[in-house]
């Protein structure tokens, strides 16, 4: 990441979080964090500040679904950095229930993350993708995109359509030097699903032994087991990879 600045949606835990923590790590020339949560994000970001000191760092408050609010802190970060090389987008909405039960209120909200956000932050971060000369955009989708389940419809829609939207993008912009691809991670143990544990009453230590089905390797993922391979496909050690999605799911995928 030497030379590249980044800006991560969804930033302040999970999965965002870790694709921060390892662009600071592979000495990124500055982070931006994007998150809805002011809280925690900004938690987030003084412990990056404090493990990397020498790492630029912003952190923004938005709603990736407000699109003029989220086009304003793009647009605020590449006039503070002056460039930037990586945009991923990492935030989301869950529902959960069965489709034949989500009202239109209820797809519009997930549409609005999930879709639609990440539409308009690639939009917005085009120009300055453009502008590097080696752009690249990765898009976090779900094992759930390709795979079938029960109870999470509008979830896995709204990620299956991202994986088409990462195609058509990497299609249009293969001519400006931007490369665009996705990743589809499992089972991944974030902050969300150690809170939803902890308010059902399930111990950490039981959680931690769930998921020995839902995929070849028996386990959650660890955050940075998904940032890691987004971290490859945002540098140039993977020039000649675009319109590509990435199976990051343990092989689930494959069952």
């Amino acid at each position: 990441m030497a030379g590249r600045v980044a800006l991560v949606t969804g930033a302040a835990a999970g999965i965002g979080a870790a694709c921060a923590r390892v662009f600071c790590a592979e000495g990124a020339a500055g982070v931006v964090l994007v998150d809805r949560d002011a809280e925690t994000l900004q938690a987030t970001r003084l412990a990056l500040e404090q493990a990397w000191p020498g790492v630029p760092l912003h952190a923004a408050t938005a709603e990736v679904a407000d699109t003029a609010a989220l086009a304003e802190v793009i647009e605020q970060a590449v006039a503070r950095f002056g460039a930037l090389h990586t945009l991923v987008n990492n935030a989301a909405m869950r529902h959960h229930g069965p489709l034949a039960e989500a009202d239109d209120a209820n797809w519009q909200a997930v549409l609005g993350v999930n879709l639609v956000g990440t539409a308009a932050a690639c939009r917005a971060a085009l120009p300055a993708l453009r502008a590097s000369g080696r752009g690249s955009i990765v898009n976090v989708s779900s094992c759930y995109a390709v795979t079938g389940r029960r109870g999470m419809g509008l979830y896995d829609a709204t990620k299956a359509a991202l994986l088409s939207l990462t195609r058509t993008l990497a299609a249009e912009e293969a001519a400006s030097g931007v490369r665009v691809n996705a990743v589809c991670p499992g089972s991944t143990l974030t902050e969300f699903h150690l809170q939803r544990a902890q308010a059902a009453g399930t111990p950490v230590e039981v959680l931690r032994t769930q998921r020995q089905t839902t995929s070849m390797l028996g386990r959650w993922a660890e955050p940075q087991e998904i940032a890691w391979p987004v971290l490859w496909l945002a540098s140039s050690e993977a020039s000649y990879i675009t319109g590509t999605t990435l199976m990051v799911d343990g092989g689930l995928h494959a069952l």
